[in-house]
């Protein structure tokens, strides 16, 4: 889809510490990570749910 390169990797960065300051940054990025492991975690439960689903279904 699209690459991102160092080069651009750096200036979205700078972007970013520009629009959001030094300070913010570290919150910003703590919170995308929890949301990210939220995700994970209520993905992998929905997948989770959906197996055992089926395995009920095959031992009936």
């Amino acid at each position: 889809m699209f690459k991102i390169g160092p080069m651009e990797m750096i200036l979205i960065v700078g972007i970013a510490l520009v629009i959001f300051g030094p300070a913010k940054l570290p919150e910003l990025g703590k919170a995308l990570g929890k949301g990210i492991k939220e995700f994970k975690t209520e993905t992998s439960n929905l997948m989770g749910d959906s197996a055992a689903k089926e395995n009920a279904a095959d031992k009936k």
